[in-house]
């Protein structure tokens, strides 16, 4: 083999030392340009040249400053006399024009660099006390806007994001779709979250609070686990426990989830969740705002409440001790959430109430003694029992069966359900996923719900529930959600031919395109992305509402109905709150809040509903108007 020749070995190790960025370059530019002053300096030393008229030569630190000045500046030996002083500082003032060029050059190369650096995000984050999400879906947005409200009081309140996507725009697309950040600042990085080394960017050591968004994709509850996994055994974790929350989309991996993120992590079940609000919802008009209400940050929370002077008092004199905060459960000194338990449950010294209220400070014991209840106002009578429900669901996606499991918990028996979608394997998915229905018959039909004829082939108007599912396996969600629009037109034609009311719930996957679908006066829009990423915010603030969000979701126990007026006080009646309180609890239910029927196409006004209200405030109900309970059935 031929040994390489001295150049190419010169050359193999000048190539080397070019490419190790712009510091090696800058201090080789260092060298080269002290190299010339000090051979400049030394000639100039040894040969005596100086300027014309000049007695006697320079000497050696005079002659390396004049060197070092021509190097930086070529006009400057301008004036110079002397041949041999000409000619030394000339072969100077080259040296040095090549120098500098270089260096703006190696500069405004290594500044390019730097900012296309900064542009991918990824250098460290230094900070403390901050949320993190991981992940990005459109979900993010409604998460941000959360967070923002629940930090307004906070002074230096960080959220750092990080996805698999451009740093830019992530932060474009957050500057468009969320209005107003507050004092909060937005942080974001581009990495991938079962990365360690892409964790190490955002500081998990130091969090408050991470979140973990499902990506989009065929598996992402895999992806979700990773994440996990890489945070609780990242070898460089912290000694105390994280505070993560993670949504899960497939029940079948939730034990898994469990057993990877044991106590640190609370887990959402977003797939369930959603099929048991649709589910719940379709029967129950406004039920959707009351969920809203309580998850958001905007206006009333649920909070825990440790009110000693309440120890020894019954879980039934709790629930009047308030003006304006609602109790509606307790968390015993031991742990966990009990809603609504027996009236006679004595409170404990350690124990916590469960509390609605608008914040946190608001919960204040009212010290009232005559309550003004009306007991001549209590309706007496039994309530109808339930008859069986005919419901009627128009499109497709991976919940719909989920939520016909739902629906059976909540139906009386002989009901019947009929599913038309545009998907050909619905029939066989029903048949695979609800085996099991006790009260419900449910028949598949395939067909297009924005065609008028198939709609019109159905009778809607004999089907007491109507829910318009979104295909947002098939389609992009703004294709999605003009499908929707178009059955929900159609429905509302239908409606007002025939005459005759049906409510409709509607799943919309764009919230800005709830504002188009409200001319269709359908009863509830359940936004599903908005209702997971709100109680994701909520979860990310304070971990143990986790348990309680379960426990109103859960078809076991007390769940959030919307029950007729009629069934608690006689309508046409000026009462006060603490009146529908008590005659609620002499059912062995939970009342905090109302609908107003003829305030239900009125957004302002929120559809009509008030959660929490002021319980010495009189108010009239009408037949049509609902209490807003916690109730086993």
């Amino acid at each position: 083999m031929k040994e390489p020749t001295f150049s190419e070995k010169l050359r193999y190790r000048f190539d080397n030392y070019m490419s190790k960025g712009t510091l090696a370059l800058l201090s080789g530019l260092g060298v080269a340009s002290l190299a010339v002053v000090l051979i400049a300096a030394t000639i100039l030393t040894l040969t005596r040249f100086n300027q014309e008229g000049t007695e006697g030569g320079l000497d050696f630190v005079e002659a390396a400053w004049e060197s070092l000045m021509r190097t930086l500046d070529s006009g400057t030996m301008g004036g110079d006399t002397g041949t041999g002083y000409r000619l030394v500082m000339l072969g100077v003032t080259l040296g040095g024009i090549f120098v500098v060029s270089a260096l703006i050059g190696v500069l405004n190369n290594g500044l390019e660099d730097k900012m296309e650096e900064l542009r991918k995000g990824r250098s460290k984050v230094i900070e403390s006390n901050h949320t993190i999400i991981l992940g990005w879906s459109d979900q993010i947005f409604s998460i941000i806007s959360e967070l923002v409200l629940a930090n307004a009081n906070q002074p230096d309140a960080c959220i750092v994001i990080m996805g698999d996507k451009d740093k830019v725009e992530m932060e474009e697309e957050i500057g468009d779709r969320v209005s107003d950040t507050g004092r909060t600042r937005i942080v974001c990085r581009s990495g991938t979250p079962i990365d360690l080394n892409d964790l190490d960017i955002v500081s998990l050591n130091t969090a408050r609070a991470i979140v973990i968004l499902a990506p989009e994709g065929d598996d992402p509850d895999s992806e979700v686990i990773k994440t996990m996994l890489a945070i609780t055994n990242n070898p460089t974790r912290r000694v105390e426990p994280y505070h993560i929350v993670a949504e899960i989309r497939d029940p079948k991996n939730l034990e898994v989830a469990k057993m990877v993120g044991k106590n640190e992590v609370e887990i959402v079940l977003v797939g369930d969740l959603i099929s048991r609000i649709i589910a719940q919802t379709c029967r129950q008009s406004g039920l959707s705002v009351v969920y809203t209400e309580l998850m958001d940050f905007g206006g009333d929370e649920i909070y825990f409440k440790e009110e000693s002077a309440l120890t020894g008092k019954t879980f039934g004199e709790a629930l009047v001790a308030y003006e304006d905060s609602a109790v509606i459960g307790i968390r015993p000194k031991a742990g966990g959430a009990q809603l609504n338990p027996p009236m006679d449950t004595r409170l404990q010294a350690g124990d916590q109430l469960i509390v609605i209220s608008e914040d946190d400070d608001t919960i204040k014991l009212s010290g009232l003694n005559d309550l003004g209840i009306k007991a001549s106002a209590f309706q007496t009578k039994d309530p109808t029992p339930p008859a069986p429900e005919r419901t009627l669901i128009l499109g497709w996606n991976w919940r719909a069966p989920s939520i016909i499991n739902e629906l059976d918990n909540y139906v009386a028996s002989g009901s019947e359900v009929l599913v038309v979608a545009d998907f050909a394997e619905g029939e066989a998915e029903i048949t695979r996923l609800c085996p099991n229905l006790k009260n419900q018959a449910v028949t598949y039909r395939e067909g297009d719900s924005t065609d008028r004829r198939t709609l019109d082939g159905l009778n809607v108007a004999s089907y007491k529930h109507v829910i318009v599912l979104s295909y947002s396996d098939m389609l992009e969600p703004q294709k999605a959600d003009a499908r929707t629009l178009i059955t929900l037109l159609h429905l509302r034609d239908i409606s007002e031919r025939a005459g005759q009311a049906f409510s409709i719930v509607t799943e919309m996957l764009d919230i800005r395109n709830r504002t188009l679908a409200e001319v269709t006066r359908a009863d509830d829009f359940i936004v599903s992305d908005k209702l997971i990423s709100l109680m994701l915010a909520q979860i990310s603030e304070n971990k143990e509402l986790n348990a309680v969000f379960t426990d109103i979701f859960d078809p076991e126990g007390s769940e959030i109905y919307l029950k007729p007026a009629s069934n608690y006080v006689k309508v046409g009646e000026p009462i006060n709150f603490y009146t529908v309180v008590e005659a609620a609890r002499r059912r062995g239910e939970i009342a905090f809040g109302y609908r107003i029927k003829a305030l239900g196409t009125d957004p302002e006004k929120a559809y009509g509903v008030t959660v929490n209200p002021e319980k010495s405030a009189t108010i009239t109900f009408a037949e049509r108007d609902r209490i807003v309970v916690l109730a086993e059935q």
